[in-house]
């Protein structure tokens, strides 16, 4: 059973009781039943409800044995969505929803991540033509730079009901081996704002959480803070000048 596009729009997520327990640890521990498949997506992808002690939770459901296998990326693209958010955290940004890794699940070991209620109609291309999303946008786009993202659709730039901008969709991140590809190069050649480079600045001192580094292996690792600290050393937006570094399709 596919999920409507249409319908999923019209679902909010977290629902039931206010406090506890957080959304984190409704995907953490909650009872999931499966609502369908999301429409459109190459890999296996699930809509699914996590309830845990009368609150239910919405959540996105990528299960590893669902997943295309690629020549350029390990099987367990599960691993690096949950990377992914907590490399994010770790800088203080809040770009990804809530993700987690489930080893049981209906369909076996995947992903979690929290469902966002957004704007389905907006998008990269959208937001980017209004200034008052720029400084968000330039925080993904460098976020970007730093998870070496190989797939930033326009797409996977979502617009919360709340005006917050998230990133989903980050399988294909993480390689030890330069291979950025994204659509967000308005920025280039620009100087990188003060604040996030002390983020990155922050992150580099602290090093990268347990947690997170024990998702990837010790050249994934090494290579964060390689492109951390070339972040400092060069502190100016990417700019692409082969017009290669775009993902396909663009949204």
């Amino acid at each position: 059973m596919c999920v409507p596009a249409a319908t999923v729009s019209d679902i909010s997520a977290p629902t039931g009781n206010t406090g506890a327990p957080d959304p984190l640890d409704v995907l953490a521990r909650g009872q999931i039943e499966v609502m369908g498949r999301l429409p459109f997506s190459s890999n296996a992808t699930m809509l699914v409800s996590c309830r845990l002690e009368g609150t239910t939770a919405l959540a996105v459901y990528k299960p590893v044995r669902g997943e295309r296998r690629l020549w350029d990326f390990p099987p367990g693209l599960h691993r690096r969505e949950v990377a992914t958010y907590l490399l994010s955290e770790a800088l203080g940004w809040g770009l990804v929803p809530a993700t987690v890794l489930r080893p049981e699940a209906p369909l076996g070991e995947g992903s979690l991540q929290l469902f966002v209620d957004a704007d389905f109609e907006q998008h990269y291309f959208t937001l980017v033509e209004h200034e008052h999303h720029h400084d968000a946008l330039r925080r993904m786009c460098l976020f970007d730079v730093l998870l070496n993202n190989t797939d930033r659709k326009s797409g996977h730039c979502l617009l919360g009901r709340d005006d917050h901008l998230w990133g989903i969709d980050h399988g294909l991140t993480l390689s030890a081996a330069f291979k950025l590809r994204t659509v967000i190069w308005e920025f280039g050649g620009e100087p990188i704002p003060a604040p996030l480079l002390a983020d990155v600045a922050r992150l580099l001192a602290e090093g990268l959480p347990d947690a997170l580094g024990a998702l990837l292996d010790p050249f994934e690792r090494d290579a964060v803070l390689a492109r951390a600290r070339g972040v400092l050393a060069q502190p100016c937006f990417p700019v692409d000048r082969s017009g290669r570094r775009y993902p396909w399709p663009l949204v």
